[in-house]
């Protein structure tokens, strides 16, 4: 199922899109909710807040005073993390819970205020941020919540930083207007993107490039988009046991070189011990975890430093979200696919004069070889390959010489 997690400043607005995404069929897991439940009277989880905070805390019918908390928390960061490592770990495994229990078909959406302190946005295939800005953030906690400017300001100070968030934004939700136009957001964001992509994981079915081929300027939002990506298989990959296994999670091609120009295509690399590992089930369900589908068995282009074709075996994964294009690339970590891929990245990065080389020669040859069909999908990348040839053998020369080290 497509796991998606929502988060936004206090006071963005949050529950209003999350409540819409409820409309719209969503089975909503509140994190706020479920904090209230894990420190309900009677809980341990309450128990241990009263130890560490006092009695204080308590209302004379044992439930949680919540403003004598929050007045301590909110001013003092120690007591705020010791708070977190109370209520996380309880909150964490009552969300599993709940998500476990959710339909197999249905689309999660995380509502939760800590996505990004808490390190949780690799968890999720997307993370949402409803964005409002801290003005009219502290504007409402006063009008609707009652606190003074100093309150909201703490409250505000607290969480993430907009930039925090923003980092880790899939896709934002200006919530500065009117409900309605946020509501229209979370529509055509339903529609356009959620559905299709749990449609896609449900499906093992991946987001191909469109056709014909078109390159595109260096895009700065490149390289963003592929460390949310390798954050997310590096998290899944963890979190299955298969950590250790992973020597590396890379994007490379021509969108990790800057200012090249690139088909619109995050390719990523994961290099493994064994390449055995690829097709075994835990592995699979890990990348579909990220977001990654298909998978298949592949070869790379055989070079003359290692004739054998079967050192160039890799396998071959798609992404399912329609929003990005992304290929990723599992190869054995000592095998020249996965080294040729870095070498290669990392030369066009430290020698500009050939960037703009290859840069020509890819236009020269999109033009020549623009794929506008299935059949002919394969043109471009195949005409290519005797200049990445030649390149390479200067790449090679290029390390022996210079180590191989990268100018910033």
């Amino acid at each position: 199922m497509l796991y998606v997690g929502l988060s936004g400043g206090i006071g963005s607005g949050k529950s209003t899109v999350s409540a819409r995404f409820a409309e719209l069929g969503a089975v909503v897991i509140d994190a706020d909710q479920l904090a209230r439940e894990v420190v309900d009277r009677g809980s341990d989880g309450l128990a241990e807040i009263a130890t560490r905070f006092g009695q204080e805390v308590l209302l004379p019918d044992g439930s949680l005073n919540r403003p004598a908390l929050g007045a301590i928390v909110f001013a003092d960061e120690r007591a705020r993390r010791d708070l977190e490592a109370i209520t996380h770990p309880r909150v964490r495994d009552l969300t599993e819970r709940r998500r476990e229990s959710a339909p197999r078909d249905a689309i999660v959406v995380h509502d939760v205020p800590l996505l990004v302190e808490a390190g949780l946005a690799p968890d999720h295939h997307l993370s949402l941020i409803v964005d409002t800005t801290a003005e009219r953030r502290a504007g409402r906690l006063i009008r609707d919540r009652g606190m003074t400017q100093q309150e909201a300001s703490n409250r505000i100070a607290a969480q993430a930083t907009d930039e925090q968030r923003y980092a880790v934004a899939d896709a934002l939700l200006d919530n500065n207007g009117t409900r309605e136009e946020v509501l229209q957001q979370v529509e055509t964001l339903w529609r356009e993107r959620l559905s299709p992509y749990n449609d896609n994981l449900l499906a093992d079915r991946g987001v191909r490039r469109p056709l014909p081929t078109r390159l595109a300027e260096p895009n700065p939002a490149w390289p963003l988009v592929a460390e949310r990506a390798t954050a997310r298989l590096s998290r899944h990959l963890d979190t299955a046991g298969l950590g250790e296994r992973v020597a590396g999670i890379e994007h490379i091609g021509s969108t990790s070189v800057p200012g090249l120009v690139a088909k619109d295509v995050i390719d990523l690399q994961v290099r493994v011990d064994d390449l055995e590992l690829a097709p075994t089930t835990g592995f699979r369900d890990a990348l579909r975890a990220a977001g990654f589908v298909e998978g298949r068995r592949n070869r790379d282009t055989v070079h003359a430093w290692a004739p054998d074709p079967l050192q160039w075996e890799k396998y071959y994964f798609n992404g399912a979200d329609p929003e990005v294009v992304h290929h990723l690339h599992v190869r054995q970590t000592d095998g020249p696919g996965a080294d040729t891929a870095l070498l290669f990245r990392d030369w066009l990065r430290a020698n500009p004069v050939e960037r703009d080389a290859y840069a020509a020669e890819k236009r020269r040859l999109a033009g020549l070889h623009p794929g506008g069909t299935e059949a002919t999908r394969g043109d471009y990348p195949q005409a290519k390959e005797p200049w990445i040839a030649a390149a390479l053998l200067r790449a090679r020369s290029w390390r022996e010489t210079t180590g191989g080290q990268v100018t910033k």
